[in-house]
């Protein structure tokens, strides 16, 4: 049976994260997804959950959270 060894490593206090510049395809992107499960949502809400929920999943895997679609 193999041994899983763990070495700690202590965080580094000083270190400023990455700044990200923001990319308006991003918003631009979750915001047409918003609006596309707007209306699937709006015409038949029963029928068109399944893509509902896939359009849903998409956005809140594949977008930073800092990007918004409601600004």
């Amino acid at each position: 049976m193999a041994k899983v060894f763990t070495i700690p490593v202590a965080p580094q206090i000083g270190r400023r994260l990455r700044e990200r510049p923001s990319d308006p395809r991003y918003v631009d992107g979750q915001r047409l997804l918003v609006e596309a499960m707007k209306y699937l949502a709006q015409s038949d809400p029963v029928a068109n959950r399944d893509a509902v929920e896939l359009l849903s999943e998409h956005v809140r895997t594949k977008f930073r959270m800092t990007d918004s679609p409601l600004a």
